[in-house]
């Protein structure tokens, strides 16, 4: 049994289409993770551009994830929970995943504390940021790292 080889020669219509596909593929948004700077306009869309305190907001999770799939975190806003200072949202971001926007968390003074837990997925290691809208239009912010190991889309 033999076979036979046909080279097929391309015509200027089938280059031109190529060509024009792999422009188009090109000029494409990255896919994939988000940038470093993704999670800032989201914060931005959520509490504006004020300037965020580095105290009053505390972040718990776990130093090393070894499964990105589900990672508990708990945030936590010191306050005095009064009608005239409270917290009005906690919003989480995680500073590498494709939708950094994790979580927003809605409080009034009949809360009590202010203060939230939960789970979320990490694709690689990266920083969860946590930023606390206060009544009084203030605004405070904690960072921590996670390094993802096992069950993530990298370290």
């Amino acid at each position: 049994m033999t076979e036979k080889l046909q080279l097929v020669v391309s015509n200027r219509r089938h280059f031109i289409l190529g060509a024009t596909a792999a422009a188009t593929l090109l000029s494409l948004p990255k896919l994939g993770f988000a940038e470093d700077n993704g999670w800032k306009a989201a914060m931005e869309g959520l509490v504006g551009s004020s300037e965020a305190d580095a105290n009053r907001v505390s972040i718990e999770l776990p130093e090393i994830a070894e499964n990105g799939n589900t990672v508990p975190f708990s945030v936590a806003v010191e306050s005095p929970m009064t009608d005239e200072d409270h917290v009005k949202a906690v919003h989480v971001f995680a500073t590498g995943n494709p939708r950094p926007d994790i979580g927003s968390f809605m409080f009034t003074p009949a809360n009590g504390v202010a203060d939230a837990s939960s789970r979320m997925r990490l694709g690689r290691t990266q920083d969860i940021v946590a930023v606390a809208e206060m009544s009084n239009g203030q605004v405070f912010m904690a960072t921590q790292t996670v390094k993802v190991t096992i069950g993530g889309c990298g370290g």
